[in-house]
């Protein structure tokens, strides 16, 4: 399902639900994830076939967004690295914080250039 949302060239989305959301150039979105009120920025490449089973032999989480995720009320900047079953649900409801991962301010959350959420990583 799409809603009110603009998506840029080269995506690759198997997105459950997109709503009100600005999807970046060579974007990744997984199998079953929703996404809504969000601004993800994309990616400066595509990580080719060779690359991708190469970070999958050593664990490593793939460049975009991974499968069942949950992301409303958040910015995604460039290069991210978002695992599996991620659930970011910013809002009012959180303080102002920031780490080397992400940074929250006036409810939204800002996942920082380049940064790597694990699989099953959480901010609500």
């Amino acid at each position: 399902l799409l809603d009110r949302s603009l998506i840029s060239e080269g995506c690759i989305l198997n997105a459950k639900e997109i709503y009100h959301s600005v999807i970046g150039i060579r974007s990744r979105i997984g199998d079953g994830s929703i996404i809504k009120n969000c601004y993800i920025m994309g990616n400066d490449f595509y990580q080719s076939l060779d690359q991708m089973n190469t970070d999958i032999e050593n664990n490593k989480i793939l460049v975009g967004i991974g499968e069942n995720c949950f992301i409303s009320n958040a910015i995604v900047d460039k290069n991210c690295r978002i695992g599996n079953d991620v659930y970011i649900n910013g809002g009012k409801h959180l303080e102002d914080f920031s780490n080397e991962l992400y940074a929250i301010k006036d409810g939204i959350v800002v996942v920082k250039k380049g940064a790597t959420l694990p699989d099953n990583y959480k901010i609500n």
